[in-house]
């Protein structure tokens, strides 16, 4: 995730990242300039349509489609973002739970159970990196200790490992109940924070797995292609050969919202605007060890 100074209006102007949307629609940018200065060129020296009155309509028409094309992208670009702020409200109650457990454990436990209670503070920080790989569509590498924590070579990667290392929780919090540590009540509160867990966990893969509809995305792609590559039939009879750099202004605008909502509406991905996972699973890791120290 790019972080950046939102009082600054200069160097985000100017900076140049990977995943600018200049970049990637460069190639198209030039295709709709060159489609352009071809229309342009043919009204200049062959058709001379700008003579015929009729031809008025043409501007009416792309006033009419230009409103209905920016109330889609505004649609379209709320609902990404809508997806992505609720994908890091999510990763923030992972973050509040965590702390809420590690809390728990660390005030009901005894001084000498340093045994379990570093048990508990690698799982938990464990969940966050499963999380983090399980949405990554990864083979989930957890960075516990296999030699102190035996339990853990038992797991399958190719499974579900958010919910196995859940199970591993409520295993350990079971056991400890059964040899006295906790009491019945501490269990009813920790199975909550703990069962917590995969409740975030599936409602991340409820924004991972369910995308913006192919229809309606296609529809939006080809409207813009369709809106651009008619605009020259308008522009050329009114601007010349300006509408070659308006036109394909008007096309990078366009484009570009379409490109960031496609970007952000999967925020638990690999690209520059996306959540910061790593950080944050790092992060509960570290809060998890100080915590149950």
């Amino acid at each position: 995730m790019i972080t950046y100074d939102p009082r600054e209006w200069l160097r985000p102007v100017l900076y140049v990242h990977k995943s600018d949307t200049f970049r990637k629609l460069l190639p198209l940018i030039l295709l709709i300039g060159a489609v352009t200065a071809g229309f342009v060129w043919l009204e200049n020296e062959r058709l001379h349509l700008s003579q015929d009155s009729r031809v008025k309509n043409i501007t009416v028409m792309h006033n009419l489609l230009g409103f209905a094309i920016s109330m889609l992208l505004v649609f379209r670009t709320n609902t990404a973002y809508d997806r992505w702020w609720e994908g890091r409200k999510l990763w923030g109650a992972l973050v509040n739970v965590s702390r809420n457990l590690a809390v728990k454990y660390a005030a009901w436990l005894r001084p000498q159970d340093t045994d379990d209670r570093h048990h508990f503070a690698r799982l938990i920080g464990a969940f966050s990196h499963a999380l983090r790989g399980h949405l990554l569509k990864e083979t989930t590498r957890l960075s516990l200790d296999e030699q102190e924590h035996p339990e853990l070579a038992a797991l399958d990667r190719q499974r579900h490992v958010p919910a196995q290392v859940v199970t591993l929780m409520h295993q350990r919090t079971a056991r400890l109940v059964r040899e006295g540590h906790l009491t019945q009540e501490q269990l009813i509160v920790l199975s909550n924070d703990i069962n917590a867990f995969l409740d975030i966990c599936g409602a991340c893969e409820r924004i991972k797995n369910t995308p913006i509809p192919f229809s309606y995305s296609t529809f939006i792609k080809k409207f813009i292609v369709l809106y651009t590559v008619t605009l020259p039939l308008g522009f050329a009879l009114t601007m010349g050969w300006i509408a070659v750099p308006v036109v394909m202004f008007i096309f990078y605008v366009l484009a570009s919202l379409e490109l960031i909502a496609e970007e952000i509406e999967d925020p638990f991905g690999r690209d520059s605007n996306d959540l910061p996972m790593e950080k944050l699973a790092t992060g509960i890791a570290a809060q998890a060890r100080d915590i149950l120290a």
